[in-house]
């Protein structure tokens, strides 16, 4: 069944006036078809550590099956291309087709390469980012698959709040992995990145998402500096998606990130036309591989 991108519906006066204080490149669009709805938004900053933003993220206007937020690893070579050609490489191997685990380690490693070999044109150090996507794996868009390498994030919220920030994904740090860092580097580094021949593919989830939860996937810009009441807080506030990954990232700022910070938000719904007993719930059962 083919999907339909849906405008939003036009805002109140106040909403308009909120909407234009957003940061430029702030986005938010609709994805809705007979089966499912899903609101996406997203928002990104560049710290005061970069001359330009390091982060990379979907385009929005026509995402609808995979999202996909990359960090530049500091330090690298050439981290905006890395992170920008992550993106990229992704959307063209995974958009338009059902995902598997199988599927996503490959384009991964498919990436690691095609990355490796552009910085090459352009100097011998070496470059990566690190990344986290999610996608939808049935029609209802109950069923989502999640992947990442490195430390970006996925996180799981009811829109209530309720519950909190589930975070679903581990960090491949080289304390988690139980590795040594090299010298001068830190535990808490990335150890698996794309783009340098340090992963073997990816971590792969798959995850039930109930009506009105939301997946949230960010930057490490973000979640190092923003506590659990926090992100109940923003997530479960009366606001737009939008103001919701501007408010994560101020916050983040607040708290002193100085990092570059990317938030993007997907919320699953009620398409207008379905009966909610046709909807099912999702679960919130998780598999996870690696």
């Amino acid at each position: 069944m083919s999907e339909l991108c849906t405008p939003l519906e036009p805002p109140a006066p106040r909403a308009e006036a909120a909407a234009a204080a957003l940061p430029p490149g702030t986005q938010q669009s609709v994805h809705a078809n007979a089966l499912r709805r899903l609101e996406a938004a997203v928002a990104s900053s560049c710290g005061s550590l970069h001359e330009h933003n390091e982060d990379a993220h979907s385009a929005l206007d026509h995402a609808a099956s995979l999202f996909v937020v990359a960090d530049g690893v500091g330090g690298g070579a050439m981290a905006q291309l890395a992170s920008r050609h992550l993106v990229e490489q992704l959307h063209a191997a995974l958009d338009g087709a059902p995902l598997d685990a199988e599927r996503v380690r490959r384009a991964m490693l498919g990436a690691d390469r095609a990355i490796a070999e552009r910085i090459a044109q352009s100097t011998a150090d070496p470059g990566a980012a690190t990344v986290a996507l999610c996608a939808p794996v049935n029609l209802q868009a109950s069923k989502w698959l999640l992947a990442w390498v490195g430390d970006c994030r996925v996180y799981r919220l009811a829109s209530s709040g309720r519950g909190g920030a589930e975070l679903l994904t581990r960090d491949d740090t080289f304390h988690h992995l139980g590795e040594q860092p090299p010298a001068g580097g830190s535990p808490d580094d990335p150890a698996r990145m794309v783009g340098n021949g340090a992963t073997a593919g990816a971590n792969v989830a798959v995850l039930g998402l109930a009506c009105g939860e939301m997946l949230v996937l960010c930057t490490d810009g973000v979640h190092k500096h923003v506590d659990g009441p926090t992100w109940r807080r923003v997530l479960a506030q009366p606001a737009s998606l939008a103001r919701r990954c501007t408010d994560l990232i101020d916050a983040a700022r607040h708290n002193g990130s100085r990092d570059d910070a990317t938030v993007l938000i997907v919320q699953r719904s009620w398409p207008s036309l379905l009966p909610r007993w046709l909807g099912g719930a999702g679960g919130n059962g998780t598999r996870t591989s690696r």
